[in-house]
């Protein structure tokens, strides 16, 4: 059956190939960005092309995670449209690359608000909807670096990513009840074929970031990206991580795994969450309500 989709943070990288692999899988997609008629007016003519090309129902919406307002006026409109949500990707993100300590707290607040509070607000607008009905899918793109290896430099960018999950977490037992499943895909760290490391923001202390470089020996922070790269296998795809979403939503209801990993590098995060995943739900059990493990099924 044919879902309604909504992904945020779609004007490229992982969004753009999540949205373009719903709509090529049959599902109405609605890949959301900001700047539609501005900064990313490419984005929109580029999937509109695709649209056309492939005989598909990708859809382009105005969806500015920061804003309440932008937020609001695409789910009203999605609604209008098709009466139902059914599947929410949280995609959008911002990476940064420098020592922490020379991001300025405002940047911080500036990275939770994009990559935190952005996946907040989208819920507070989507999710009244798959309450009332009873059903539906969220889908986080998490990182593999909230319980995997963890180089230097990318310290407030692992923080948000793992405050993320840790909100997924809490909201896959809280909407059990209402039939709304959850489901985490956990990428690695594609070097290439995605704009993660080309758009990472910097540090705004440059002093302070001097100060680091100054400290470690020259080439330090390039030699550090080359070995991430070189983790990373030749035969990796970062289109994978498109494919596995969709697959969850092929999975019948109730079968949907929590965690979803794509990471060719395999930087341990698999076997962490194997066990932080364990524990969580033994402690579930101890509590007395193992059933906010699994979604309530809908009673038609």
């Amino acid at each position: 059956m044919s879902k309604i989709v909504l992904v945020t943070g779609a004007s490229s990288g992982f969004g753009r190939m999540i949205a373009r692999d719903f709509a090529s899988a049959g599902h109405v997609a609605y890949a959301s960005m900001r700047g539609t008629t501005g900064r990313n007016a490419a984005a929109v003519a580029d999937g509109g092309s695709f649209a056309r090309n492939h005989g598909v129902d990708l859809r382009t919406v105005e969806l500015d995670v920061q804003d309440d307002a932008s937020i609001e006026a695409a789910v009203k409109a999605i609604i209008a449209e098709h009466g139902r949500i059914d599947v929410l990707v949280h995609n959008a993100g911002h990476m940064t690359w420098g020592p922490s300590e020379a991001f300025t707290s405002e940047q911080l607040a500036e990275l939770y608000d994009i990559n935190v509070l952005g996946a907040q607000r989208v819920n507070r607008a989507v999710l009244p909807h798959m309450r009332a009905a009873r059903e539906g899918l969220l889908v986080w793109v998490g990182s593999s670096s909230a319980a995997g290896g963890v180089p230097p430099f990318l310290g407030p960018y692992f923080a948000a990513k793992a405050a993320m999950d840790a909100l997924a977490v809490c909201y896959a037992k809280e909407l059990a009840p209402f039939g709304i499943e959850t489901s985490i895909v956990v990428p690695g760290a594609f070097t290439t074929g995605t704009n993660h490391f080309a758009h990472a923001g910097a540090p705004e202390d440059q002093g302070t970031a001097d100060a680091y470089t100054q400290a470690y020996p020259p080439r330090f922070a390039e030699e550090i990206k080359d070995a991430l790269a070189a983790t990373v296998p030749d035969w990796a795809d970062p289109a994978e991580v498109g494919r596995a979403v969709v697959s969850v939503v092929a999975s019948p209801p109730g079968t949907r795994p929590l965690r979803i990993h794509v990471d060719p590098a395999s930087d341990g995060a698999a076997v962490s969450y194997a066990v932080i995943d364990r524990v969580r739900e033994q402690f579930l059990a101890r509590i007395g309500h193992p059933e906010l493990l699994h979604p309530r099924p809908r009673v038609v």
